[in-house]
């Protein structure tokens, strides 16, 4: 009897264990990494975890809100892995770095890798400059299994109400600050000659930033309710005595 019961106490922490990572991982998301600051340049992780036993994901499409244009979307290399690049032509232009913008990123496709069941893969993504007026970015993203299922991350979240079932990724903004803006009022005309080496440079600083956290959150949740198992057997065995 004693040893039934601390089996089933840690049976019970094993899988709630499981349970909490499979809810970490079940959406895919977006993480900044380092900081999101409205008006500036940063770089993004599109994290998606596979969610089928006897499927592997094999694309990845992310759409760029079109309603807040990124002028610049640069994705990372990953070995084996191909990035599309798609662009739309901007009824109206916009001024970056001084220089007149007619396109902008629309979606961006990965392709031709796999990542297996119980595995996730990170897609990076350097991207600029992001909105001024606004505190999130909802990018809707589809997933593809080798199986030929197909799953649309796609349904924007709601403040106040459940998660949908299937949350688009959104990316909170972070307000800039006045350095920010002081630097960028003080630039002279001139510098706009040299726009596209400030672009790279924007891109490559934020690209080298930030860590990601969820492992280190997945690993002290476990450990928690390991030591919350460890005592409800220790507790029984106590009562049974």
């Amino acid at each position: 009897m004693k040893t039934s019961r601390v089996s089933f106490a840690a049976a019970l922490a094993a899988g709630s264990v499981l349970l909490l990572s499979g809810t970490a991982f079940a959406h895919v998301g977006v993480q900044p990494v380092g900081e999101a600051a409205k008006g500036g340049y940063a770089t993004l992780n599109f994290k998606v975890p596979n969610e089928r036993d006897n499927a592997a994901t094999t694309q990845l499409e992310v759409n760029f809100p079109v309603d807040q244009p990124l002028t610049s979307v640069m994705p990372q290399d990953i070995p084996g892995w191909t990035s599309n690049v798609e662009k739309t032509k901007l009824d109206k232009p916009l001024t970056v770095h001084g220089k007149q913008v007619n396109e902008v990123v629309t979606k961006v496709t990965w392709s031709g890798g796999k990542i297996e069941a119980g595995k996730f893969q990170q897609f990076p993504v350097s991207v600029g400059k992001l909105p001024e007026n606004a505190d999130q970015m909802v990018f809707k993203a589809i997933q593809t299994y080798d199986n030929g299922e197909v799953v649309r991350w796609i349904e924007e979240p709601k403040e106040g109400a459940a998660e949908p079932q299937t949350p688009a990724p959104v990316l909170k903004l972070t307000a800039a600050g006045a350095d920010h803006h002081d630097a960028a009022a003080k630039k002279p005309a001139d510098e706009a000659k040299n726009s596209d080496a400030d672009h790279k440079d924007g891109h490559e600083a934020a690209a080298k930033s930030g860590s990601d956290t969820t492992a280190r959150a997945l690993g002290v949740a476990g450990i928690v309710i390991g030591l919350g198992g460890v005592a409800f057997g220790v507790a029984s065995r106590r009562r049974t005595s």
